[in-house]
């Protein structure tokens, strides 16, 4: 087994560890135990559990990134790609649980990654709205005196507190593509001229 075929599936086993145990609770031997590896094979990667969990952030967010970019990229009308990028984001959340649920609740109770971690792709996740802000406006399509990097903030933080929704919530779940319509419609709403 090739070594980035090993730390895919060691990053995945945690993906499920971290979600069904809680990170705090994980132990990288049942890390290990999940991705059919020994104990020792994990520290040939990773340094310990923060590392592995930052690892996985980054991973996923590079790969979210990927996505998302390549459905706007043809696509002109910057009020579209808002939508888009709400869509995504929300099904990215209901597609795929343990991620969701590592994300949403177990990444921010490490005091390593909140202290220390550099949000270099967090940041690029960001820049995508903050670009189509800017683009809507350099068509004259979005009001000027909006901020594209605080519409970005804006955007990202309804999402984000939705996604918290979606994983804790016993109730029935939404639609989220019909959610994602409402949260760009209502920010779109601010943005557009009128």
């Amino acid at each position: 087994m090739r070594g980035e075929e090993k730390y895919r599936m060691i990053l995945n086993a945690a993906k499920h560890v971290f979600a069904m145990e809680g990170f705090y609770n994980s132990k990288v031997s049942e890390i290990a135990r999940e991705a059919h590896v020994a104990d020792g094979t994990i520290y040939l990667y990773f340094k310990n559990k923060d590392d592995i969990l930052i690892s996985l952030f980054e991973e996923e967010l590079n790969r979210i990134i990927i996505t998302v970019k390549s459905k706007i990229e043809h696509n002109e009308d910057p009020r579209e790609k808002i939508i888009v990028f709400c869509d995504n984001h929300l099904n990215m959340v209901e597609s795929d649980r343990a991620l969701a649920e590592v994300i949403q609740v177990e990444l921010r109770q490490s005091n390593k990654f909140m202290r220390e971690y550099k949000n270099k792709h967090f940041l690029a996740y960001l820049n995508i709205i903050a670009d189509v802000v800017a683009q809507g406006q350099e068509q004259g399509i979005f009001r000027a005196d909006m901020k594209p990097d605080i519409c970005a903030r804006m955007i990202f933080g309804s999402l984000d507190e939705l996604s918290t929704y979606l994983v804790t919530a016993r109730r029935k779940r939404f639609d989220v593509h019909e959610v994602a319509t409402m949260v760009g419609n209502s920010f779109l709403n601010g943005l557009v001229k009128h």
